[in-house]
């Protein structure tokens, strides 16, 4: 089995709106309705287009993110959809899609390393695209995820990705701890109210990811 991770330039909304920014999405392809999560500094644009073009059934804010429920499939309404490609070569597709820094990111197995070719032949011919990985799965340990961390590691946004990491390697983690957050804060340029936020809901997102694993 072979796994590839193909990055697609588009001039799909979703990928002109995170372009020059933060904003990060992903996306769960229905047949009937779509789920996204996005996060970023452009919540509300992404928001607005998806009600423009197929209706809003539901969405929760929580802070720095947001879940989207879509009232009919998102699918058919992108100039990047490449499904029809991936099924058409053999492969198969790993949800979830992302969007960030104004590309697709797709994930996708196949039986066949031609398959992969085959399938990247189909989509380059009208976009830009770039393999940033290509294996071989020679095994795969049932308590492993199949595919990667990013499968279960839970979506940062930058500030809390950098808060979080400035925090572990200033051995704010340690014991005894070897920085403070008012120390953290005068490295990353920020108030010490606004890195202990950072960081708590960082730790809150990576408590929830792995309790379960736990």
């Amino acid at each position: 089995m072979h796994k590839a991770v193909f990055r697609i330039r588009s001039d799909s909304p979703y990928a002109s709106a995170t372009a020059g920014n933060d904003t990060r999405i992903e996306l769960w392809c229905n047949d009937h309705c779509d789920l996204l999560h996005v996060e970023g500094d452009l919540q509300s644009e992404v928001v607005g287009r998806v009600e423009t073009t197929v209706g809003v059934r539901e969405q929760i804010e929580n802070g720095d993110d947001r879940t989207i429920i879509t009232e009919a499939c998102l699918k058919e309404h992108r100039d990047d959809y490449i499904e029809r490609h991936i099924a058409a070569n053999g492969c198969l597709l790993l949800p979830p899609l992302r969007y960030e820094h104004g590309a697709k990111i797709v994930r996708v197995l196949a039986l066949d390393s031609s398959n992969l070719a085959a399938l990247y032949g189909d989509i380059s011919a009208a976009h830009e695209v770039t393999v940033e990985s290509k294996q071989e799965l020679t095994s795969i340990r049932s308590e492993t995820p199949v595919l990667s961390a990013s499968t279960f590691l839970p979506a940062l946004s930058e500030r809390q990705r950098e808060v979080f990491l400035t925090a572990y390697e200033h051995g704010y983690y340690e014991i005894p701890r070897g920085t403070t957050t008012s120390e953290l804060a005068d490295v990353v340029g920020v108030g010490r109210r606004t890195v202990e936020h950072h960081l708590r809901r960082a730790e809150e997102k990576l408590a929830t990811a792995f309790a379960e694993y736990l």
